[in-house]
Formats: structure tokens, sequence, C-alpha cells
């Protein structure tokens, strides 16, 4: 079970293994995509096509209870389903359902600890196999495998770095879990924290905040649902790059300032060193090529 790009490396990982058979992919419906509302199937959907594999797309996963029951499954696989899996569908296989799941659980149960990580400005990452039950990812563990993040990496970045370290270790740790190799570790609750869905408000900028707060916000949202300060004329101008440029200024809090044709942001802590930006109904730019023809930025102001 999974739907997005997250879960293709996972899926190719049991297509390739001599020690399973991948039954059936279940996977969300196809949804409209782009400009022209397009109906594109999802990721997974493709790759299992592609492999002449059974593909289910209930619109309510309890409503495939009947259909998963008929394939008699000794195993589901979840990575990235997108949906709550009722605790009937978990007790069927013969080893209940395994998820990979991209964060050091219980660290950021939920839906986007990708990005968590990168907003908060953790030092370490990872991703956890674990047996699933009726919680929100609060199944035992099988395994735990990190990774160190040097404070740079965008989303897609550790996107794909966790797709393929989940996918690397799947079929190892199956291997040893169904041959009883692996003693699950029950997660301690008291470390656990939740990490809800984002929305398009949350890519909002705030210059009353640090310029690291902020610049970590513009890696963890971009290229979804992107980052963006509210000009003091109501304009909503994207920031798709920056970086931190460690030194006090005299200007407000909010204000533009260039030096040497670079742009910068005043910030609550710091300025902010803004590279790629996006104005309003019109191209994305590099910030030089921005200020050839939009040096009056300097005249707005970041509310």
């Amino acid at each position: 079970m999974g739907t997005p790009d997250f879960a293709v490396p996972g899926l190719q990982s049991l297509l390739a293994s001599s020690d399973f058979e991948v039954m059936a992919v279940y996977t969300q419906p196809d949804k409209s995509a782009g400009r022209k509302h397009i109906l594109t199937p999802p990721p997974v959907k493709k790759i299992a096509l592609e492999k002449n594999i059974l593909v289910f797309q209930p619109e309510k996963i309890k409503t495939a209870m009947e259909n998963i029951s008929s394939l008699q499954p000794d195993l589901i696989v979840v990575i990235a389903y997108g949906k709550i899996i009722p605790q009937a569908i978990l007790d069927l296989p013969k080893y209940g359902c395994v998820n990979v799941h991209a964060s050091l659980l219980p660290k950021y149960r939920g839906a986007s600890c990708l990005q968590a990580a990168i907003k908060n400005g953790d030092k370490k990452t990872g991703v956890t196999i674990m047996k699933m039950d009726a919680g929100l990812d609060t199944g035992p563990i099988l395994t735990q495998l990190e990774i160190t993040l040097s404070g740079k990496e965008n989303l897609e970045e550790i996107h794909d770095k966790l797709s393929k370290l989940g996918a690397d270790n799947l079929v190892s740790t199956l291997i040893d879990y169904c041959n009883n190799k692996i003693i699950a570790q029950t997660q301690d609750e008291s470390k656990a924290s939740y990490v809800g869905l984002i929305t398009k408000e949350d890519g909002f900028l705030n210059p009353q905040n640090s310029a690291e707060e902020i610049e970590r916000q513009i890696r963890a949202y971009n290229p979804w649902p992107g980052t963006y300060l509210i000009l003091d004329n109501q304009e909503k101008m994207k920031i798709i790059e920056a970086e931190v440029f460690e030194a006090a200024n005299s200007q407000l809090v909010g204000s533009f300032y260039i030096e040497n044709n670079q742009l910068y942001l005043t910030c609550g802590q710091n300025s902010l060193h803004i590279l790629k930006l996006q104005r309003e109904n019109r191209n994305a730019l590099s910030a030089s090529d921005f200020l050839k023809g939009n040096k009056d930025i300097v005249k707005f102001k970041a509310t």
C-alpha cells in the first residue's frame, strides 16, 4: 500500500526480491493535475502496471476488506499510503502490516515528518520500519536508520535520501522479521511528538522571526506549499531560495535593503540574503536579475 514518489523505491525493492511476491498494490485514486486538470495516476500505480501487478484504488480502504481477505496476504507493506488503515485489515495478514515511516519515531508521528526535520533544524533524521497497530505511527519498531543533516538540505534532498534508505533496508528487515530474528521495540511515549498536514498558509514567512528560522522554513516548504512574504501593499512575494546573513542592520524589521547588488531582508535577528524570488503574477528570477528592474522593492516592507 502506497501512493506518492516516496513509496516507489520500496515497491521496486519488493518487486526485485526473490523472497517476496507482490500480489497486489493498493493506492489512492487517480487525481486531476496541472492547469488542464488531467486525470493522473499515482506514481506507485504506474510502476505496478508496468510490472503487470494488480492495482486497487478504493476511495475508502475499509471498503476493500473483503477484497484484501480474498488475496490471503502473509504480509502487507505500507509506505506513504495516505489513509488510516482499520484494525480489521491490520489483523488480516499472518505477519500483520509493516510501515516505512520517514522519521526517527516516536519523534514526528504524522504526515509532515520530512518537513519538520528541516524546519526545526534537526541534526539528524532517518527512517523507522515498524509493525503497525491501531494508533497513528505508534507501533513497535523493527529497525531504525539514521542520516546526519548538514543544515543545508532542502525537502527534495531529504525526501530522496530517506526514500532510498528505507527501500535499501526494507527487504532484509522483512526477512529477519518474518524469521523471528527481530525483537520489536515498544516506542517511548514520553518522547512522542506529532506533525499534521501542511496547508498553504504554513508558507507565510514572518519577518519578526530570525533569519535562521525563516531560511529553514524556506528549505522545508519548497516546492510545496512554497514560502512567501506579504508586502505592505498586500502583494504576495514568493521566496524560493535564501541564506542567512549574520549581520545586524539598523533598518526596521521587514525592510528590504540592497548592498553590492545583493538583496536582503531585515529579520527579527540577522538578515535574510534572498537568492531567488517571484513577485505575484510574474516569473521566478534570481535576485540579481530581479534587481535589474525592481530596485523599488526597497520602498516596500514585509509585514
